[in-house]
């Protein structure tokens, strides 16, 4: 919200500089921005009356003009100006001076003339046709009467360029402030200082506005009130100039007097208002309902709009001439023969106008005010303001009455007043009568140990609200220091801890972590090779993406650590072991769930030093250590994102908690990896569910161990775990330990054979081991690895 201290200054005075401003409303819970004071870059252009107008000796275009700017001896300047004449008042840029664009203004020569500065177009006082509209669009700027013409004057002020502009930031919560008055009321209060509210007189003693007008409310859920009034012999021309200043200083280009009113009346008073060309109002008629199915709208934009039956319409008895709460119908604007007009001043609920902008991509500055929740009770005012404004400007003459259609009234909260509670409440020692000094200069009213809270204070709803006005006004920087009190209570779940352990078991393994994007592009589903029927294809679709390749929700976290992968690669780093701790996003059933969010571990390598075994080693000691001690491991040959001969999936308790192998490579090629890559996937809440808590103590082994190392030749497609359970299984509690330390595939042994070596450690606990138990314990492991097919190498 921009706000002219101009027009502040209609309704409070006060004599602080700009930057004391800024801070004490900041302090007081209006959030300042910035502020800037316009034509700050203008310098040394002055006010100058044109005494002499000559012919360029050696040109046919250029004037040499003599210019008294208030100084002992007139200016020579040569301008190519052609719509200039003795005895006007122009703006003159002197020697070094400074026009808009930062551009400098020196003395020299032109075509052998010397010209001692220039004289000043709009543009170069970085202003428009629309600011001063009697101007010449591309010639000199001559000043008319609405503009002070003592001659040296700094043309900002005699122009009334010379405003701050302080721009707030408003929250949503306070749309009372995203007008002139609510921030002046704030100011008032911040400053101590009076707040001048006058009442608008409007003086209409002709017809009656019943005949020309009928309101009437199909949607009251969605229309809480609507007032209209009736302007007959419509005057269309420009505003006068102090309009057009507190316009320009907000942001609003000056368009006509009755366009102006209604931009005028939005800013000064918060009210979005219409103005209806009546003729266009079939008869007379002023309905506002739902849209029909079908139906559509052109509106002022020219665009032509398809509605739906939950959008709100302002009709006539016949078609939609307004979309309520957002944007006018072409037809109902105001043209320059218009000649009756109607004032619209209307309060719509929020949900529905910001529903409606949205579906229809038109958000405006009345939706954005009209969505967060606008006081139906000042509607009356902003529609008398707008006729005080038509009758002060002369811009037509005002009929008698108001239609005024309010189905429920709504009525103001009332609260107990306890002031002994916002003391407590916010730690500060502030007397009865000083706390309700601070409510009623915000207009906040205490009666009877009552609190009346305004209608357009819609955010005061309880105790808590009331005390943060207290002490906003009070002061927050007033507030004593205090230590906090009592004993924090906050832990982490036993969930958060075995993601925390999660987290600690990867660093201290060497990976780094990464984070990735949870929206991704659905083209990613392609790189990773999935099928066109696949269900991981099926992804939540974003409403507003910031692009295509953000559009979905991710289905699965494997494109994010590829494409991290694939940057380290063309970084040339030798060598990469990543994880992240991502979140996979699977599609609600219906509109009453939400979308199921399954927590992944996915580890991903590369290098000289990586393979599958570096891999799985990793995955192992990863759930050895979370209490995960016993699972089987299954070949998997049907993932098409994986390598079919060198992916597995680990089974615990029947579940599948990971999925691990070397990347595909026709996906490696895709994501222009040039080398072998590896990666994990693990499912956290089902190793979450199915790991053990339980430590069990084992104290120091008092006997010595022995080692035997045996190796088998078996089937290539034996998984090495089904043999290690094997051996676990036959020899038994004296088992200490079995360790791979070999695979071999080649010559020495037969082709679809390989080489499986295993280290046991043979250990009891109550004696010495002797050599022939050893021996008959590798007896025992052969005789089960035989039963699997695999023989003594």
């Amino acid at each position: 919200m921009k706000l002219s201290r101009k027009w502040l200054s209609d309704y409070i005075t006060l004599n602080v500089t700009d930057r004391e401003f800024a801070h004490a409303m900041t302090m007081s819970g209006s959030k300042v921005e910035g502020y800037e004071k316009e034509g700050a870059e203008l310098t040394g252009i002055v006010v100058g009356q044109i005494l002499t107008l000559e012919r360029h000796p050696d040109s046919d275009h250029l004037w040499v003009c003599k210019v008294d700017v208030g100084q002992a001896e007139p200016l020579q300047i040569v301008t190519g100006a052609q719509n200039l004449k003795e005895g006007d008042i122009v703006p003159v840029a002197l020697d070094n001076s400074v026009v808009s664009g930062g551009k400098k203004i020196k003395k020299g020569k032109l075509r052998g003339v010397e010209s001692c500065g220039m004289l000043c177009s709009l543009e170069e006082l970085d202003l428009s046709i629309h600011d001063f509209p009697y101007a010449v669009e591309d010639g000199i700027f001559v000043l008319g009467d609405d503009c002070d013409k003592t001659l040296g004057m700094d043309i900002k002020q005699a122009i009334g360029y010379d405003d701050t502009i302080v721009e707030f930031e408003i929250t949503s919560n306070r749309p009372d402030c995203l007008s002139v008055t609510g921030l002046a009321r704030e100011a008032s209060a911040t400053f101590g200082v009076p707040f001048k509210m006058p009442e608008p007189k409007v003086s209409a003693k002709e017809g009656n506005v019943s005949e020309l007008l009928k309101v009437r409310i199909d949607a009251p859920e969605k229309c809480y009130r609507y007032v209209g009034a009736v302007v007959k012999n419509v005057k269309i021309e420009p505003s006068p100039r102090w309009m057009r200043e507190r316009l320009r200083a907000s942001g609003v280009r000056p368009i006509n007097n009755i366009v102006d009113i209604t931009n005028f009346v939005m800013l000064e008073l918060g009210q979005p208002m219409h103005a209806f060309d009546l003729r266009y109002l079939d008869e007379g008629q002023v309905i506002v309902r739902n849209a029909n199915a079908g139906e559509t709208i052109t509106t002022l934009d020219g665009i032509e709009r398809s509605l739906s039956p939950e959008m709100l319409v302002i009709a006539d008895a016949n078609k939609p001439v307004a979309v309520a709460g957002v944007m006018g119908g072409e037809y109902s604007g105001i043209k320059d023969d218009t000649t009756t007009i109607v004032f619209e001043s209307a309060c719509f609920n929020g949900a529905s106008v910001r529903r409606t902008a949205k579906k229809l991509g038109l958000r405006t500055e009345a939706s954005a005010r009209f969505e967060k929740e606008l006081d139906p009770n000042n509607c009356l005012m902003s529609l008398l303001r707008a006729l005080e404004l038509v009758e002060q400007l002369g811009a037509g003459e005002v009929v008698n009455g108001v239609v005024d259609a309010y189905p429920s009234v709504k009525t103001q909260t009332k609260l107990p007043f306890r002031p002994d509670y916002i003391n407590e409440f916010i730690g500060i020692d502030c007397s009865r009568e000083q706390q309700i000094k601070y409510l009623n200069s915000l207009e906040i009213e205490v009666k009877d140990d009552e609190i009346i809270v305004p209608t357009f204070r819609g955010d005061l709803q309880q105790q808590a609200d009331i005390a943060e006005e207290v002490a906003r006004l009070y002061g927050y920087e007033n507030i004593p220091d205090k230590p906090l009190e009592g004993v924090a209570g906050g832990y982490l779940t036993e969930y958060q801890h075995f993601l925390e352990d999660t987290n600690n078991l990867m660093l201290s393994l060497g990976l780094s972590e990464i984070i990735t994007y949870s929206f991704i592009s659905p083209k990613a589903y392609d790189k990773i090779n999935l099928p066109e029927n696949s269900k991981k294809r099926n992804s939540i679709k974003i409403l507003n993406p910031l692009g295509e390749d953000t559009s979905v929700m991710r289905t699965t976290a494997l494109p994010g650590i590829l494409q991290v992968l694939a940057h380290n690669y063309k970084n040339r780093n030798p060598e990469a072991a990543v994880y992240e701790m991502a979140t996979e996003y699977e599609p609600w059933e219906s509109d009453d769930e939400l979308a199921t969010e399954t927590p992944k571990l996915i580890l991903g390598l590369y290098g000289a030093d990586s393979d599958y075994y570096v891999l799985k080693g990793i995955v192992d000691e990863y759930l050895n250590k979370i209490g995960i001690k016993s699972m089987d491991i299954r070949p998997v040959k049907d993932n098409p994102s994986y390598h079919p001969g060198r992916t597995a999936e680990i089974i615990v308790a029947d579940r599948s908690v990971c999925i691990l192998g070397e990347i595909h490579p026709k996906v490696l090629s895709n994501f222009e990896i040039g080398t072998r890559a590896y990666v994990a996937e693990i499912d956290l809440n089902s190793v979450y569910e199915l790991r053990s808590t339980e430590k069990i103590y084992k104290p120091l082994p008092k006997f010595p161990s022995l080692k035997r190392d045996i190796a088998v030749v078996c089937d290539r497609s034996t998984p090495v775990l089904q043999l290690q359970r094997a051996i676990e299984s036959a020899i038994g509690k004296n088992l200490e330990s079995v360790k791979l330390f070999d695979v071999y595939q080649g010559e020495q042994i037969e082709r679809d054979k390989k080489s499986v070596a295993f280290s046991l450690t043979l250990r009891a606990s109550d004696r010495t081991l002797t050599d022939e138990e050893a021996d008959s314990a590798v007896k025992k492991a052969l005789k089960a690895l035989a039963e699997l097919g695999a023989v003594l190498r």
